[in-house]
């Protein structure tokens, strides 16, 4: 059996039967990891004496009987994520050998339920646009995407089933789109970002990614309950995977006001899969308040990045990217008037889109503008995600669609606030229907 193709669920049930120990699988990836990280790039830190430790006392948690709901599974952290005993030093000079004192919440959650924390996967530079050594496995001459370039490119190599990412536009997404690997955004405000370095509060979600549904879900029902430390989530909601779906879910087919942006073969390929499905899709407009909606994302995320960032940029603006250095830059010119405006019309957008999800269970529209590009110093455009991102809304990119270079295109799938099971059905539904 090769155990790197192996997912999550399915090892888990193999230890649990005693068929599969932790350190068998966990040394299964890394031997992997040691022949393909010269050529992926995929991590920021990894110490293989680390994870096997991790893995042997996962097997005598088994062995004790008081293993945890991930025991023995490998994951990897985007390496803006605190851990205690790795460094965190988001994919920055200026944060060379920075060692936190303790794990960021999600990690302290992974732990508790038994992961083994397999090291730090590449960003980019304070999970923005400055590119890390990572390339994507499909094509190495093709970018895996950003900001969570390591953590998709990990899961795509089979490094790792299982790793967590960030989406502030669209860092979640579109590296799963890329890769062709399943990236999942949960609702705003029910995964804690306390331990995560902050670009956007109003933005910055963190995500997960894996090969399979039933991994999402599993990951899911550790990370996305309540913690005081972040302000900003939502008391007395509690992930449960019992969503009930419609036996013929209705889909809302929504291009969008950037779907001008959309490379030709990703257009086509989006069109053709809503024409020739069986599925119930319906072609829906969005009203005019949309229209606005990709300039509201980025007046608002550049306003974030040069005040969270402003530390870095007057003291130590000569460590940083020439890109980090733009994205501030951009941002200082963001008043106060325009910030506001951006968020009031994130709100009439909100109001708006609950209205389709009176009507329909699910939204279809593009994942990226199309297949990986073909430039290691260019991590794509985020357009097709930002706006959602800044509406708060769960979203998942699904590997349904092939550009002309045969690499992979997601199809982005997103449903109403806190139907975050509901959405992993329906993703398990489509991906059934293909």
């Amino acid at each position: 059996m090769n155990l790197i193709k192996l997912n999550a669920t399915k090892a888990l049930e193999m230890m649990k039967r005693g068929e599969l120990s932790s350190e068998q699988y966990v040394s299964a990836f890394l031997e992997h990891i040691e022949k393909r990280e010269p050529l992926v790039g995929a991590w920021a830190f990894i110490e293989p004496a680390l994870a096997i430790a991790q893995a042997k006392e996962a097997d005598k948690r088994w062995k004790n009987k008081n293993a945890g709901k991930l025991n023995g599974l490998p994951i990897g952290i985007k390496d803006i994520i605190d851990t205690k005993d790795m460094p965190t030093e988001n994919g920055s000079k200026a944060c060379k050998n920075r060692k936190p004192t303790e794990d960021a919440h999600l990690v302290k959650l992974l732990r508790e339920a038994g992961a083994v924390i397999m090291g730090k996967c590449v960003t980019t530079e304070f999970a923005l646009s400055g590119p890390g050594k990572t390339k994507n496995p499909n094509d190495l001459e093709c970018t895996p995407g950003g900001s969570s370039s390591g953590s998709a490119a990990a899961v795509c190599d089979n490094m790792i089933p299982l790793s967590i990412g960030s989406q502030t536009g669209g860092s979640v997404l579109r590296p799963a789109s890329f890769n062709g690997i399943l990236g999942y955004k949960p609702t705003f405000g029910t995964i804690s970002r306390y331990g995560m370095s902050p670009i956007s509060q109003r933005l910055d979600h963190p995500g997960i990614y894996a090969n399979t549904i039933d991994d999402i879900d599993l990951v899911a029902s550790v990370l996305l309950s309540y913690d005081q430390n972040d302000l900003d989530m939502i008391k007395n909601f509690e992930y449960k995977n019992d969503s009930k779906i419609d036996p013929s879910p209705k889909f809302a087919f929504i291009k969008g006001p950037v779907w001008n942006y959309g490379e030709q073969d990703m257009r086509e390929g989006i069109t053709n899969f809503v024409k020739n499905s069986s599925m119930n899709i319906v072609d829906l407009e969005l009203n005019s308040i949309f229209e606005s909606a990709a300039k509201s994302h980025e007046i608002i995320m550049n306003g974030s990045i040069a005040r969270s960032l402003s530390k870095y940029y007057e003291n130590e603006k000569d460590k940083l990217h020439p890109f980090t250095i733009s994205r501030v830059e951009a941002g200082l010119p963001v008043s106060a008037k325009d910030y506001i405006e951006a968020i009031e019309n994130a709100k009439l957008m909100e109001q708006s889109l609950k209205k389709v999800f009176e009507k329909f269970d699910a939204i279809i529209t593009p994942a990226a503008p199309g297949q990986a590009p073909r430039d290691l110093m260019n991590t794509g455009n985020a357009i097709f995600n930002g706006y959602w991102t800044m509406m708060g809304v769960p979203a998942i990119s699904l590997p349904i669609l092939k550009g002309n270079d045969n690499l992979p295109i997601g199809i982005q799938v997103i449903t109403s606030w806190k139907d975050d099971s509901k959405l992993l059905k329906i993703s398990e539904y489509m991906l059934g229907r293909i």
